[in-house]
């Protein structure tokens, strides 16, 4: 697709994948990374733990171009952790790609990273004060520094200590000679769940990746929980150093986007919430319509939940295609809509004449939604209503969602529905309510973010770090 119409969409920063204890660890992390592709596109790496010796293979590109038979072969050993990476704040070069494989004053260890420190800006200037030299411009490399400068050589009291240093979102997977270790941070961000396969322990982003190896999805782990797997079993720690109160911060953008729907994120199946999404949003903007039309792929619980809800049926209206890698060549840069045409290909002869609910999971800028509607009035769409399963985004997220500066975002640049629905030249629109958004979820209020949508930051970044992650955001970079 062309790169605006990649910008266009909403983006994560990684997958996660490791497994303990079995003789195939790298073929399996392999297949869990494959089950998490839609995580992460830009890169991906596999470090594999044979008898004490850690080795890393990752390259730029999808997980089934990276991987194959005879790198994997290569990659010895009865433990293994994988990453997918997406860049949001450092550049979409091999050196950042990430596991981070590091020789350190306390031995060997990597790193794999979901989400964002908001407080990376000051912890880095710190550090190089300090005499550290840093070897990526991602924000994960930080807390091996940290964990280099700790008094200690325990590496979980190395780690805590660490992590008593950083703020902000994070999913973590560590390897050192001896040991897996998962961490999530004490407000639950980004999602990591705890699987079993036979006799070995797995950790992973989404327990899809535990379907397609044939694991046991066991349970998530626990904010602020540090988990250690070797070869002695499995144990966990929660330090109190780790500890948020009640106060979580689920990220709701997981069930709206990212997850796959056959996963269980939160405590939920994805697909089961967004439906919940789709039904909500048929009460709160009932519309006469000859059918619902599911923009794919994400769109399409919601647009079952929707239809099933209001008695429309569902037609497959708009086909996508699978195949389109992350970048296109335009033949000519005059022709706007060839990034969407090339995703996306319309039925006409369903299309026709017909008054349609047309539903999404979110618009960030407008810009492809705005083509998709002229291209749909072009095949001959009587009505276009427009129905967006979550609420308007009208600000920026520092926590793990590359979502772009406040002023670029189209709910925030024009400030009412009409106006919006003017830009998008739809005959009506409908954006889920917050308050119906949230009592389609399993907890309470107090366990989501809802920053992108409300403005209300469960951490609050200083001024420094905002206006440092604008202007990378601006110029197109990122990290993880």
């Amino acid at each position: 697709m062309s790169q605006r119409m990649h910008e266009e969409e909403p983006k994560e920063y990684c997958g996660l994948f490791g497994i303990a204890n079995h003789k195939q660890a790298s073929w399996l992390t392999y297949l869990g990374l494959f089950a998490q592709q839609h995580r992460g596109q830009e890169a991906c790496g596999i470090v594999a733990n044979h008898k004490g010796v850690l080795t890393v293979h990752k390259a730029m590109g999808l997980v089934n171009d990276v991987f194959h038979e005879g790198v994997l072969d290569r990659l010895k050993g009865t433990m293994a952790i994988g990453h997918v990476r997406y860049s949001t704040t450092g550049s979409s070069v091999l050196k950042n790609a990430q596991p981070l494989l590091i020789e350190y004053a306390k031995g060997t260890i990597c790193i794999a990273h979901n989400g964002n420190l908001i407080n990376s800006l000051e912890l880095r200037r710190f550090l190089e004060q300090q005499g550290s030299i840093f070897q990526t411009t991602t924000d994960s490399e930080l807390l091996i520094h940290l964990m280099a400068r700790a008094p200690s050589p325990n590496v979980l009291e190395s780690l805590i200590a660490g992590l008593r240093r950083i703020k902000g979102s994070y999913s973590l997977l560590l390897m050192d000679e001896k040991q897996i270790i998962g961490v999530r941070d004490p407000m639950g961000f980004r999602p990591l769940a705890l699987g079993k396969l036979g006799a070995s322990w797995c950790l992973a982003s989404e327990t899809c990746a535990f379907d397609l190896i044939g694991a046991q999805f066991v349970r998530e782990v626990e904010p602020g929980e540090i988990v250690m797997i070797s070869e002695t079993g499995i144990r966990s720690v929660k330090p109190p150093e780790l500890r948020s109160g009640n106060r979580l911060a689920h990220c709701i953008f997981e069930h709206v986007y990212f997850a796959r729907p056959d996963s269980v994120v939160f405590g939920e199946t994805v697909h089961v919430v967004r439906s919940k999404l789709g039904r909500q949003l048929a009460r709160e903007f009932p519309v006469k319509a000859d059918f619902v039309v599911p923009v794919p792929d994400s769109g399409f619980s919601a647009a079952l939940g929707y239809a099933r809800e209001s008695g429309i049926p569902v037609e497959m209206g708009i086909i996508r295609n699978h195949y389109v890698g992350r970048t296109f060549i335009q033949p000519a840069q005059d022709v706007r809509d060839l990034g969407v045409r090339v995703k996306f290909n319309l039925l006409r002869d369903v299309l026709k004449g017909k008054r349609i609910v047309v539903v999404d999971d979110s618009i960030v800028r407008g810009t492809t939604s705005k083509i998709r509607v002229r291209n749909l009035r072009k095949a001959g769409v009587k009505e276009v209503h427009l129905m967006i399963s979550c609420p308007p985004h009208r600000f920026p997220c520092f926590y793990g969602i590359d979502f772009h500066r406040a002023s670029e975002l189209i709910a925030n640049k024009y400030e009412t529905l009409e106006k919006i629905k003017k830009y998008l030249e739809v005959d009506s629109l409908g954006y889920l309510s917050l308050e119906g958004m949230l009592a389609c979820l399993r907890y309470s209020r107090s366990h989501y973010c809802t920053a992108c949508w409300t403005g209300r930051y469960p951490i609050p970044p200083d001024k420094k770090y905002t206006k440092f992650a604008l202007e990378r955001s601006c110029c197109g970079q990122g990290e993880r």
